[in-house]
């Protein structure tokens, strides 16, 4: 595989292992048949235990029988994933980052004992409902609302409204659902878990997609559904909660963006090696040459912003602005340079049997999800400037 800088030499053997295992997962369990689920619009849930005994999700994270592993670690194991399918990566992306982190970093010790040990071994399932159909970029102007019951906190809450473009709903077991408590006059963010068979929740598939079609994603709507008070995230309070959730997925993206960028390169260098065509295989032409000297060169340079972004998570330096870099990034190059694959595979690289043009697909989706392209370029232009151009 690629690393052209030897990137990879600096591993430890434990990162090694991580990287490893992902890889022979997917090569035996998921690629043989990836192709077939993305044209079907389905996602292999018989895998989902299996990749919780390999530690798949949260591994980053300690205590409650998860491994504790390196961020490094972590991220290699987003880069085999994606480099299979950007659905594969997002089931265990939101599993990880965006339900067992919230519960890990806010939630009660009850909590804690309760969730952590069934996600971490796949034995549930979650999500996490931020998204609104009126409400994407702009989260902090959320509708659905939490009212204390018969009028006491300690009694629980009632939440109504909706969410929507949720990964995995369809078959959650929880979903960390994010708020706004009327009860409050300030009216703050609260995390809330809420089992998806309580009395009012419905998790409707959403369908037909184009992208992503590897992954199940749905609705949550919210009729009244009666939460307790031991079901709210005591530790957190106001957009921190869920912005924080994001930063840790974005990071994975970040390092999901090169395995899948590194997938086409080696896609495309594989059959203009074997392709040929005027008596000989088309790698010898120089146009060809080009195109895969700049596709090395581009999942280089995202090899290295990821690799770097690890180094300030692993020592508590990194801001959210800088993974918003990495995302922006590393994203916008998986996008481009699986056209440019699919380029080099003419009219065979539009078919299911390559994966550069489902890839391409993909990243349509991940390059408007958990930030779109624009609005990470609106994060680093205000800590460029100091000039917020949101408003």
């Amino acid at each position: 595989m690629l690393d052209y800088v030897d990137l990879e030499a600096d591993l430890t053997a434990e990162e090694r292992m991580v990287r490893d295992t992902a890889r022979e997962f997917v090569e035996e369990q998921v690629r043989p048949d990836i192709g077939e689920r993305w044209l079907e619009g389905t996602f292999p849930t018989e895998l989902i235990p299996e990749m919780g005994e390999l530690g798949f999700y949260a591994p980053n994270l300690d205590g409650y029988g998860l491994p504790g592993l390196s961020e490094r670690a972590y991220g290699l194991l987003m880069q085999e994933l994606e480099a299979c399918d950007s659905g594969v990566r997002s089931m265990a992306s939101v599993q990880g980052a965006l339900v067992m982190y919230p519960i890990h970093a806010y939630g009660s010790d009850a909590q804690k004992d309760h969730w952590l040990p069934k996600l971490a071994d796949g034995e549930a399932v979650g999500c996490f409902g931020l998204t609104e159909p009126e409400h994407g970029s702009n989260p902090a102007g959320m509708e659905t609302r939490a009212e204390a019951a018969n009028g006491g906190r300690e009694e629980g809450y009632v939440l109504n409204g909706s969410k929507t473009w949720i990964t995995n709903s369809p078959i959650a077991d929880v979903a960390v659902l994010w708020a706004r408590d009327h009860t409050d006059p300030d009216r703050p963010v609260r995390g809330f878990l809420v089992e998806t068979d309580r009395d009012g929740v419905s998790t409707n598939e959403i369908d037909e997609k184009l992208s992503l079609r590897a992954s199940i994603t749905g609705e949550i709507g919210l009729n009244d559904v009666y939460v307790p008070a031991e079901n709210v995230l005591p530790g957190v309070e106001g957009m921190k909660g869920p912005l924080s959730c994001l930063t840790q997925a974005r990071f994975g993206i970040a390092w999901g963006a090169v395995g899948a960028t590194r997938d086409c390169f080696e896609t495309a260098r594989r059959y203009a090696t074997d392709r040929e065509q005027f008596g000989g295989p088309i790698a010898r032409f120089q146009l060809q040459q080009e195109k895969l000297a700049e596709m090395a060169t581009q999942v280089t340079l995202a090899q290295l912003l990821a690799h770097r972004l690890t180094d300030l998570k692993e020592r508590g330096d990194l801001r959210p602005e800088q993974v918003s870099m990495a995302k922006r990034n590393n994203v916008r190059t998986a996008r481009d340079q699986s056209r440019v694959a699919r380029e080099i595979l003419g009219g065979n690289g539009i078919t299911a049997d390559y994966s550069p043009m489902r890839h391409m697909a993909n990243f349509e989706t991940v390059y408007t999800y958990e930030g779109t392209h624009d609005i990470h370029s609106l994060i680093l232009g205000n800590d460029l400037t100091g000039i917020q151009a949101f408003q």
